[in-house]
């Protein structure tokens, strides 16, 4: 935690950037992880996402090369197309992360996914035109949903 003049926020070290992964099949499925997250005490649905640099002897990565780690991380999938279409704030009042999304085209996938070692992640291939009510069934079930999420919807469907 930091403190600057009095405004208390979450300030992370020894990253480069932000990564969010909006992953698109082409059988126009949008790709969503869910994973339990612990200051919400319950499982949240997310686009994959992740730190750039922040491993040791990574510290240089760029941000596309660190889309690509973590989509193959989280999800299992590889993509043949990268695009970075926004860059913006996660929640300007509490921390001063700032997101790159980036839309991933030609997915392939390669094997189970493996997380970094502490993650526990299960992926869900959604119908982009099924994802609003696939959502709203996930809360009724004690899901939360990352705001990220309906960011991913406008740019999978532009």
């Amino acid at each position: 935690m930091v403190d600057r003049d009095g405004w208390e926020y979450a300030s992370r070290k020894n990253l480069s950037g932000i990564v969010g992964i909006i992953a698109v099949t082409d059988r126009n499925e949008l790709l969503l992880i869910e994973q339990f997250r612990p200051p919400l005490n319950r499982p949240v649905i997310e686009i994959p996402a992740g730190l750039a640099g922040d491993l040791k002897g990574g510290e240089n990565e760029t941000l596309s090369k660190a889309a690509r780690r973590e989509l193959l991380e989280e999800t299992g999938y590889t993509c043949r197309t990268l695009k970075q279409v926004a860059v913006g704030s996660s929640s300007a009042g509490i921390c001063d992360e700032i997101i790159t999304l980036f839309v991933a085209t030609g997915l392939t996938f390669t094997g189970t996914a493996h997380g970094d070692g502490s993650e526990d992640i299960t992926t869900h291939l959604v119908p982009l035109e099924k994802v609003e009510a696939w959502l709203k069934t996930q809360r009724r079930r004690g899901k939360e949903v990352d705001l990220k999420v309906y960011a991913a919807l406008h740019w999978a469907r532009a």
